[in-house]
């Protein structure tokens, strides 16, 4: 009781102050199998077959938005700790629930397998919102790295859902309400395009249209969910002109955007705790959210 105690105080402190609490606090996770039965085109049944979304919720002042997280890793790998645990404690921090998921991978597996992932999730936390506390119109996307390139593709390769479909969790939209793309993968055509994550996701010799329709600055429409960008000059693993164009695109389509992009800082920060500069980022994606109205305002 003390401790939970503790906690919670820290966490109040930190959201008024608009820092970054400990994400050594994020309490262990619930973890739910996406396809409990096998997921869709399953190579087989070890844990790389299985994807899987670890729960975090909010121990105190729930703000009823929730957040479905991509690590990074090149399609290839996933960086679940800071990446994904990290930021399911700040996530929490700031009483939004955090939904880390464990999508499928190269070269096991291709396109479009990380995307049916991503969607399921989506739609997952759709379908139990109101159990989980969540507003079902109040849940986001948010990506690094090779994992932005995952939120993007679910910010424009959205589906309303099959209404006569038999699983329930297929008759909900997968649209997400924002996305939130950090240091993203974007395009598969520019020269700037991340060549590994292109390969593990697609392969040696893809169809030219499957890379066409996966360059998602391409994709921009005026559907595409109101999006946050952060991105770093001194990146040169995914160059900053991955989320330059993204942005142009939102602002042609006219979808709300805000991007930020630091002078230095390498590819992979994450929240950048150790950096004294560059770890503001994050406050400047919390004034976002209130903004947006999808967080409340700090008490005076």
């Amino acid at each position: 009781m003390l401790k939970r105690t503790v906690v919670w105080a820290f966490t109040i402190l930190a959201t008024l102050a608009g820092a970054t609490l400990d994400p050594s606090l994020a309490a262990e996770p619930k973890v739910e199998l996406l396809w409990p039965k096998g997921a869709p085109g399953a190579v087989g049944k070890e844990d790389a077959d299985r994807p899987e979304l670890r729960i975090y919720l909010p121990a105190a002042k729930p703000s009823g938005t929730a957040v479905v997280v991509c690590p990074g890793g090149g399609y290839g790998a996933l960086a679940m700790d800071h990446e994904g645990r990290q930021i399911a404690g700040w996530l929490n921090s700031l009483g939004v629930a955090a939904f880390v998921l464990k999508y499928r991978l190269g070269p096991r597996y291709h396109h479009p397998a990380p995307l049916q992932d991503a969607q399921r999730a989506l739609r997952y936390v759709r379908l139990h919102a109101q159990e989980l506390g969540i507003a079902p119109d109040r849940i986001g996307i948010w990506g690094f790295s090779a994992g932005g390139h995952l939120a993007a593709t679910a910010g424009t390769h959205f589906h309303a859902g099959d209404s006569k479909a038999a699983d329930p969790i297929e008759r909900i939209s997968s649209r997400p309400d924002f996305l939130i793309l950090a240091y993203p993968v974007i395009s598969f055509t520019a020269e700037y395009t991340h060549l590994g994550s292109r390969k593990n996701l697609l392969g040696d010799n893809p169809d030219p249209q499957l890379v066409e329709s996966l360059s998602n600055e391409k994709q921009v429409t005026p559907e595409t969910p109101p999006t946050f960008l952060f991105h770093t000059d001194g990146d040169t693993g995914v160059p900053p002109e991955n989320s330059v164009s993204f942005y142009l695109a939102l602002r042609k389509a006219r979808v709300p955007a805000e991007m930020h992009i630091y002078e230095q800082g390498p590819h992979g920060v994450g929240l950048a705790t150790a950096d004294p500069i560059l770890s503001s980022w994050p406050n400047r994606l919390a004034d976002w959210l209130r903004v947006r109205r999808l967080i409340p305002a700090p008490a005076q």
